[in-house]
């Protein structure tokens, strides 16, 4: 099995506010400094995202792909790469867990990466990491400011 990332934060809204933030990928591009463009291809019978294509910039990092979006209740959903350019995985969930008597949630991202070019192992957890953290803040600062 493949090593993951994982990292947790608190936001001060409700959980179906926080998923509401997450499953609306068009408006990614606001609110997440590496996503330039979202598009949805395909969506299940409720109306949520099945296919994303993001095209990313991450400065030395450019890519265009396509992930798979598994929806598990009204608390979590993940993800895999369904193509890529750049990368050979990209698989993640975002797990949400409501505290304080649903008036917060506990929002937990995991992720895989792994690039088609050769990179060491503490390189990509690192990248990972990164990515993570900088999700995390900016899907709680697009939340707590609505």
């Amino acid at each position: 099995m493949a090593e993951h990332t994982m990292s947790s934060i608190t936001i001060q809204a409700g959980p179906a506010q926080v998923m509401e933030v997450i499953a609306d990928f068009a408006r990614y591009p606001e609110w997440t400094d590496e996503v330039k463009q979202a598009d949805i291809l395909a969506t299940d019978a409720q109306g949520r995202a099945e296919q994303v294509r993001l095209v990313l910039d991450a400065g030395a990092i450019k890519d265009d792909h396509t992930l798979a979006y598994t929806w598990t209740g009204a608390d979590q959903v993940s993800w895999s790469l369904v193509k890529s350019q750049m990368l050979r995985t990209l698989d993640g969930s975002y797990s949400l867990e409501p505290e304080d008597g649903g008036a917060a949630t506990k929002v937990t991202y995991r992720l895989t990466v792994d690039v088609k070019i050769p990179m060491l192992g503490m390189i990509k957890r690192k990248a990972e990491k990164v990515i993570i953290d900088r999700a995390l803040a900016g899907l709680k600062k697009r939340v707590e400011q609505n």
